[in-house]
């Protein structure tokens, strides 16, 4: 049974003594490679063991000594394996329920080898960060998150590369972690934890719920795509709506109306030609129109129109938001949606290092769990792309380069 952690108006879960096999079918199905047992997977995932007792077909095609000899299996991942099977659970923001589940059923072994706590903390209704504590507080925290962009696409594999949805952002950063820790821990290293949240890629909700609750860690090894380098710093984040609007008209007859899309497309070229500021170590500020929307019909002259725009911060927004409210000038509606300030960071001796042009839950942690750092294996430019992959050498490197990390921060910088 577990044992339930109230504090402070969030849920948890301790990890019992000894791990409910039950439990362990939702890594068992996952893993699967049967297409039979694949197809089963929601159902079983989603609603547990009962779900089995329920379901007379899938009592007949998944009774326990069929599913006997996988027990076991997700104890002996390597790296690659626990990568690919981690792709292939969807977790699009903002379904991250089942991923979360694999993950507390799989640190849940090494909970019990090494005598840790693991706590399952919900965010909201169905999507919880997974942490997992090995003894006392955590000096260091090793953290990414377990969401990723649509569309969801199942892993590949060949000689060199992991493919799939999040394979570098990031559930090949996590399989790293996961078996850097383990690594640590049958060194005899302990005082470190594993955080993983919900939520970066829309808002950061799991991270902010993370920096409401935090467990005296000290520094923060946060995990996104760098190419194994040490970010010495990453831009931040200006998000504008723009909505302009107009008044219908037949098209014949457009003097009768008044075109929102045109009054847009004046405004946002205005906004294009804004002189973005440069930063010496950030580089260049970047602005992107991201989506535009509007109209009724070909036929119709448009009464509403809007778009998103995205800045990409290296330093104060104070001046690009002048710039942004003088491009618009009243001519349409300037909405603020996010600010996430530009980030300088800290560097460790030892280790390469680079500068990143996206945005992290960095901000977002709020400092609650400590001094942060920004590492990870592969690539951004592959990210949020149909071609998204990670070197496998990638994911052997960062598993060494996270154990230096988390012995130099424990023993150097404490």
């Amino acid at each position: 049974m577990f044992r339930c952690v109230a504090d402070a108006g969030e849920r948890g879960y301790l990890f019992p003594p000894k791990p409910d096999r039950r439990r362990s079918l939702s890594r068992l199905v996952v893993r699967a490679k049967s297409r039979l047992l694949s197809s089963v997977a929601d159902l079983i995932v989603g609603a547990g063991w009962s779900a089995i007792q329920r379901v007379r077909p899938a009592t007949r095609l998944l009774s326990p000594a069929l599913l006997r000899p996988f027990y076991q299996v997700d104890s002996a991942m390597n790296v690659f394996e626990l990568a690919r099977t981690l792709i292939d659970i969807e977790s699009v923001t903002p379904n991250e329920e089942r991923v979360g589940m694999f993950l507390y059923d799989h640190l849940a072994g090494l909970a019990a080898r090494f005598h840790g706590t693991l706590e399952m903390i919900e965010v909201e209704p169905h999507r919880s960060n997974i942490f997992a504590q090995f003894g006392n507080a955590p000096v260091v925290t090793l953290s990414t998150h377990i969401d990723t962009v649509p569309p969801f696409f199942a892993s590949g594999e060949d000689a060199d590369f992991i493919t799939g949805r999040g394979a570098c952002d990031t559930k090949g950063i996590i399989a790293s972690m996961i078996h850097a820790a383990e690594q640590l821990l049958e060194a005899g290293e302990r005082d470190f934890g594993l955080l993983f949240v919900v939520g970066e890629e829309r808002n950061s909700a799991g991270a902010l719920h993370a920096a409401r609750h935090p467990r005296g860690s000290r520094f923060l090894i946060n995990g996104e795509p760098t190419g194994n380098k040490l970010a010495l710093g990453s831009k931040g984040a200006l998000r504008y709506e723009i909505t302009a609007r107009g008044r219908m008209a037949h098209s014949a007859y457009p003097e009768l109306g008044d075109s929102a899309i045109l009054k847009l497309l004046d405004v946002l070229e205005s906004v294009r030609a804004i002189p973005l500021p440069v930063d010496d170590v950030l580089g260049p500020s970047t602005l992107n129109i991201g989506t535009l929307s509007g109209g009724r019909a070909p036929n119709v002259i448009p009464d509403e129109a809007r778009a998103e725009v995205f800045v990409r911060l290296v330093n104060g927004s104070a001046s690009t938001k002048a710039l942004m409210k003088a491009a618009v000038a009243g001519r349409a509606e300037l909405l603020e949606v996010l600010e996430i300030p530009a980030l300088r960071l800290g560097s460790l001796p030892g280790f390469d290092t680079d500068v990143m042009a996206y945005t992290t839950d960095i901000p977002a942690f709020q400092g609650a769990w400590g001094t942060p750092f920004l590492m990870g294996p592969g690539s951004i430019h592959v990210a949020h792309t149909l071609h998204e992959r990670v070197p496998k050498r990638d994911l052997l490197e960062a598993i060494e380069i996270y154990k230096r990390m988390v012995r130099q921060l424990k023993y150097e910088q404490n």
